[in-house]
């Protein structure tokens, strides 16, 4: 009789158990798909970024109109600046690399199955990255931008955290530790997507109050412009270290809290893709 009673607690311990371990599973798998949402909409935000930098800078460049180029920037082409105009130039045709380039490396099925690949476009990647930080860095300190301090403090941190995210990337994968190798490029990932965050910051803003803006100004130096200036570069990684915290050390209920906040954080980035597309993209186009 005893082997019976044996088995009997077994089972009454395996089932007692079992209720405890499938919700942490659940609220895992939840976060992840979250995260994956977000991810997916991201990509398609970069995409059509990507599209609009080729669509009209390198069609600009390729035609030689830069004079048409300043109709979309600020600082753009200047009269006798030779550094300024080459590195804004370089900077922008770059940036179409980096925007199209980066979401390749984090798919885990491209990663897995084309080794080669996500070699090459790494070591591209982290190139890229760190001649357009460097040279974003001169540009703001050689030309200053539009908005003045605050966006220059924000610029600032987001090349630097560009520069040792790199680093830190790079580092990792030569020591073939790919949980940290992975971890550091999705910093990086974010970190490179500044620009791309920032205009997304004005179409969200405008999305939600109407296309009214209050706070923004046309100096970029309005309450809103400020706390964009320095959030676009900061407040992305705060929402990715949040989640890197919740999904590896997280109770089942922070996960699942965390999985609804990246829901809200998806949605956010749609209505910040589209505005920023009827804002500042299509427009270029036509």
């Amino acid at each position: 009789m005893q082997p019976n009673r044996t088995e009997k607690t077994k089972k009454m311990t395996a089932l007692t158990s079992r209720p405890a371990i499938l919700p942490q599973l659940d609220a895992l798998r939840v976060l992840k798909l979250s995260g994956a949402l977000w991810f997916v909409i991201a990509v398609i935000g970069q995409a059509a970024f990507a599209a609009y930098i080729l669509g009209f800078y390198g069609v600009s460049t390729a035609q030689g109109d830069f004079e048409r180029m300043d109709g979309r920037v600020f600082h753009g082409f200047i009269d006798g600046d030779l550094l300024g105009n080459s590195l804004f130039l370089s900077h922008v045709l770059l940036a179409f690399i980096i925007t199209f380039g980066a979401p390749f490396q984090l798919v885990p099925q491209i990663r897995n199955n084309f080794r080669t690949f996500h070699r090459w476009n790494g070591r591209l990647f982290l190139l890229v990255a760190v001649v357009m930080s460097v040279g974003a860095l001169v540009l703001v300190y050689h030309r200053g931008v539009v908005g003045g301090a605050f966006v220059a403090t924000g610029n600032t941190i987001n090349a630097i955290c560009i520069l040792v995210f790199s680093a830190m990337t790079l580092r990792f994968a030569l020591k073939r530790r790919f949980a940290d190798h992975y971890r550091w490029a999705m910093r990086l990932f974010i970190a490179a997507s500044g620009v791309w965050f920032f205009r997304l910051g004005f179409g969200f803003w405008a999305g939600i109050t109407g296309g009214t803006m209050p706070g923004s100004a046309m100096d970029l130096t309005g309450p809103f412009d400020r706390f964009l200036g320095i959030g676009h570069a900061v407040i992305p990684l705060l929402v990715l270290e949040l989640y890197l915290l919740v999904r590896d050390r997280g109770s089942a209920p922070a996960r699942y809290a965390m999985a609804g906040g990246m829901v809200a954080v998806s949605a956010a980035t749609a209505l910040g893709i589209f505005m920023a597309a009827q804002i500042f993209w299509l427009p270029a186009l036509h």
